[in-house]
């Protein structure tokens, strides 16, 4: 979603599902349609320095924002509009704002070390909260409204009476500074999370801790939620350490544990057919399964290849896997033991980049940087085909539903068609101005989308080899890997500027 002319500060999701709002340091708030991703209107301006937060009121009407103009403003979510003049009163950055659960109250946090209480129908200031003595984080009010819960510079978690107030209790315990609180479904637990890499919940009636801290994180924790049922907390961390970590609140237990087991890179994975279980290919030239339910290894490391395993992909039956190396190798392993089927399969001059079984897993197709694609027999691991035409490496091949053609990309920048049967170049496909890295057939056959590091994704017309529509533009940087979605409607997108993205083939 592109617009801001600046770093975005704060995303926040209407609760009704259907828009999101950002607020970023261009000093604007922007809405978005959440499903189609779309603006909504023009940028919400009126802040005169960088917005740091922003917030729907529970009936999705409304938006609250906090800046570094040390005031705090709403906005008619539907228009965009300012509703009202600024709430003046804090003296520094305001860093955290919510709603109330009844909308009626309005909460700010700030660098201050205060926090205030807006009347959010008029605007009214109802009362200021001090006590903390550092920066004020995070802020969440309670199910039943009577308390907030406030997260600080100085380390710790407060507890307010909105009916009095007043401080209730102070939660300590936390090494560093608290970035995020949040409250369960049912008021019971309070969960914070720190730069001390820990996530630490408490009974919000007796002020005690519940249980150790979670431990994990390897770096600063910017958010917690709970899930709607109370039972699983879902950490979210925007460290170094780029974790999503899932803990059960009650217990403290990881609920999916990180899969561990090679010692160096992955380098792809690829899901069975059955979606049962997946496997992983690493610079440490190893293979690992994995049961895609529990996250648990099965068996031990297929191993092998003699240098790094680029590429794998499962048999249509989800019987066989088949792997790529920078051996210049080939190899088929049975998925069930983990063993080697038979001996590699050689002939490629270059490392190979990309492997595919065809639908009937009759024929494997390889393709290498030799500038060659060779066809293989799945049963015997004989050479059935090398097939010649690319000037430059291979780096995708995908066989058509029919198993009649096969699709490649290469860094000569061309898409290829191939017809198996034939063994032969049916026709090449330009318009790519960059070296194409993957290809893919929609699932009817009819399409094959292609992805390069031009940045842009291509949309071809498999029967009349004419482009369907304008290139896909969006991304920043190369693009990596392209898929169709089942039904053949959209197209999903990775690259390396970090993202992925998802474009709908027929709006």
């Amino acid at each position: 979603l592109l617009g801001h002319s600046d770093s975005v500060r704060c995303v926040a999701v209407s609760p009704d599902g259907r828009q999101l709002c950002s607020a970023s340091s261009d000093s604007t708030i922007r809405r978005w349609d959440a499903e189609s991703g779309a603006p909504i209107g023009k940028p919400m301006t009126g802040h005169s320095d960088w917005v740091q937060c922003g917030a729907y009121c529970p009936d999705s009407m409304r938006i609250v924002s906090g800046a570094d103009d040390c005031t705090v403003r709403l906005w008619d979510a539907s228009t965009g509009e300012s509703l009202g003049v600024p709430l003046y009163g804090h003296i520094e950055w305001v860093w955290c704002v919510a709603f109330s659960p009844d909308g009626a109250c309005i909460a700010s946090g700030s660098d201050d070390a205060t926090i205030r209480l807006w009347d959010s129908a008029t605007g009214a200031h109802l009362a200021t909260l001090e006590g903390d003595s550092g920066s004020v984080e995070s802020l969440c009010f309670s199910p039943d409204r009577i308390h907030l819960v406030s997260g600080s510079l100085d380390n710790t978690v407060q507890i307010w009476n909105l009916e009095t107030r007043k401080l209730e209790r102070t939660l300590r315990g936390h090494s560093d500074m608290v970035r995020a609180v949040a409250i369960s479904p049912s008021g019971r637990y309070i969960a914070a999370g720190s730069d001390d890499e820990t996530i630490r919940i408490w009974d919000a009636q007796t002020g005690e801790a519940v249980g150790a801290p979670l431990r994990g994180h390897t770096g600063y924790v910017y958010s917690v939620a709970f899930s709607p049922d109370g039972r699983s907390l879902v950490v979210i961390s925007g460290s170094n350490d780029c974790s999503i970590r899932i803990w059960d609140a009650i217990t403290g237990a990881i609920v999916v544990e990180p899969l561990l087991g090679h010692s160096r890179t992955v380098t792809c994975v690829a899901i069975s057919p059955d979606g049962r279980h997946f496997c992983s290919a690493s610079l440490d030239r190893t293979i690992r399964r994995w049961d895609t339910e529990s996250g648990a290894s099965i068996g031990k490391p297929m191993s092998g290849h003699r240098d790094i395993v680029n590429t794998i992909a499962y048999s249509p039956g989800a019987t066989r896997i088949v792997s790529g190396a920078n051996d210049r190798t080939v190899r088929l392993w049975d998925v069930s033991t983990g063993e080697a089927l038979g001996a590699p399969l050689e002939g490629h001059m270059g490392i190979v980049s990309s492997v595919a079984f065809s639908p009937d897993g009759a024929c494997i197709a390889s393709g290498s940087w030799d500038n060659t694609i060779r066809l293989w027999d799945s049963a015997t691991g004989a050479h059935l085909e090398t097939l010649k035409g690319h000037s430059v490496r291979v780096s995708s091949v995908c066989f058509s539903p029919d198993r009649i053609h096969l699709v490649s990309g290469s860094h000569d920048k061309t898409v290829r068609i191939w017809n198996v049967q034939a063994r032969q170049l049916v026709r090449t496909l330009r318009g790519h101005s960059y070296d194409v890295n993957s290809v893919i057939v929609s699932p009817s056959g009819r399409y094959i989308a292609s992805g390069s590091c031009d940045n842009t994704i291509r949309i071809w017309d498999a029967q009349t080899d004419n482009e369907v529509g304008a290139p896909l533009t969006g991304h920043t940087n190369y693009i990596q890997s392209v898929a169709f979605s089942p039904d053949g409607r959209s197209i999903v997108s990775g690259s390396m500027d970090g993202t992925l993205r998802v474009w709908d083939l027929f709006e």
